[in-house]
């Protein structure tokens, strides 16, 4: 076994390497699509966008006059309830009509209430009123008639929708479906959805093959008596390459939405599905680069303590413990030594690392007590919520670096120390 040492692990680093190379990029194809996919599955295009609501509105309105077909069966009881509404309408106005001209006139008579009661008026409307309903009944089976009513409430419902609500900005969305090919949301997201699952099953194995991969390594520096100054290079090596994935992929999506929300309107079923309320995915690099670039004091002093012990500390002392098992003269390498030896107590590396498990806790149960209240908002409401955070592989990729770089702490005093 120990023959065949120089040769199997440079060809397990290489394994390593030539693995992760083709899961950053898919990683990182992945992001894109499930980027563009958030921005399509947002609130703000779903249940939240005036346009969706007056379509799902005119669509009831077009169905509701659609199914507007008088038969035998209901005509008789459409007719009797038109003409108990045409001879309440009648007995009102002869009310109002001869209040109103009783109190203008002088002692209580009015010439018009007269008129009115010589030439029997009122009775006359109401020996006219079968005419008058079938007249309407006729007037809605005509389809002519019916389009023009149906463009009518149509029409004014746009009218007061876009006086009350702003617009929506459609630039990204656009944007997102050119790029994609599509000319519509309802066609995209199930196309991303499909592209991302493609992905995650087309690459599942070179996943499994990287934590195997990196847990053999581990288990390699753990239990070797000796390590060679060669093979504590390749170990180093591989340090950096986890290290740089836990660096640029993604540790956390934090990922809130309304799977399904349901109700009845008129009689009609209207539903929304897969509302993002809220999504986050950043990688550390762009959490310190973000942090850096606010303009705020304190957001530059926890984006700089963050780049210091998350990446300066990890890099620079795996850098030194290279340079001091390569040099003669390690003793007047008193920088080198000091990174090496004396800031190991300063790396918190693991501190972040549970940092962002607890962040992550905390976020996963808040948004998650939060999403179950509003579940109970309503009872005539069907809504059914979701909390989708999830810890990515840039969290897994940084908890494999932070073991590995303590097992390298552990084995590098056996082959450097500051006195030989």
């Amino acid at each position: 076994m120990r023959k065949l040492r120089p040769v199997i692990l440079p060809i397990l680093l290489t394994a390593t390497l030539a693995v992760s190379i083709p899961v950053y990029q898919t990683e990182s194809k992945k992001r894109e699509l499930k980027e563009d996919l958030i921005e399509l599955s947002k609130v703000k295009y779903g249940m939240f966008n005036v346009d969706e609501w007056k379509e799902a509105l005119a669509g009831i309105i077009s169905k509701k006059v659609e199914e507007f077909n008088l038969e035998d069966t209901n005509k008789d009881e459409l007719r009797e309830k038109i003409s108990t509404f045409l001879y309440v309408v009648i007995d009102d106005f002869e009310e109002n009509f001869r209040e109103t001209n009783r109190k203008k006139s002088w002692f209580g008579l009015s010439y018009k209430n007269l008129i009115a009661s010589s030439v029997d008026l009122f009775a006359r409307l109401k020996e006219n009123v079968p005419e008058i309903t079938d007249q309407i009944i006729d007037f809605f089976q005509n389809p002519e008639n019916r389009e023009k009513v149906k463009a009518y409430i149509i029409g004014k419902l746009n009218e007061y929708a876009d006086r009350t609500f702003s617009s929506i900005d459609y630039s990204e969305h656009d944007t997102i479906l050119m790029k994609h090919g599509y000319s519509l949301r309802i066609d995209t997201i199930p196309a991303l959805e499909t592209k991302i699952q493609d992905l995650n099953n087309r690459n599942r194995i070179m996943y499994i093959g990287l934590y195997v991969l990196i847990f053999v390594l581990g288990l390699f520096l753990a239990f070797s008596r000796e390590i060679s100054k060669t093979e504590f290079t390749f170990f180093v090596i591989l340090s950096f390459i986890v290290l740089s994935l836990g660096l640029l992929l993604p540790m956390i999506d934090i990922d809130a939405r309304i799977s399904q929300m349901k109700f009845q309107l008129l009689g009609e079923s209207i539903q929304f599905e897969d509302q993002v309320l809220y999504y986050k995915s950043k990688s550390i690099l762009e959490v310190v680069q973000l942090m850096l670039t606010q303009g705020k004091v304190d957001l530059f002093v926890v984006g700089f303590l963050v780049l210091l012990f998350s990446v300066l500390f990890p890099v620079s002392k795996l850098v030194c413990s290279l340079i001091l098992l390569y040099s003669k003269e390690r003793k007047n390498l008193k920088w080198a030594n000091i990174i090496v030896f004396k800031t190991g107590k300063w790396s918190m590396a693991d501190v972040m690392v549970i940092a962002i498990f607890m962040a992550y806790i905390g976020f996963t149960g808040i948004l998650t007590e939060q999403l179950r209240q509003l579940e109970d908002i309503s009872a005539t409401v069907d809504i059914l919520t979701t909390n989708q955070s999830r810890l990515q592989l840039g969290f897994f990729m940084f908890t494999a670096f932070v073991l590995l770089s303590l097992l390298i702490s552990q084995r590098m005093g056996k082959i450097i120390s500051p006195s030989r």
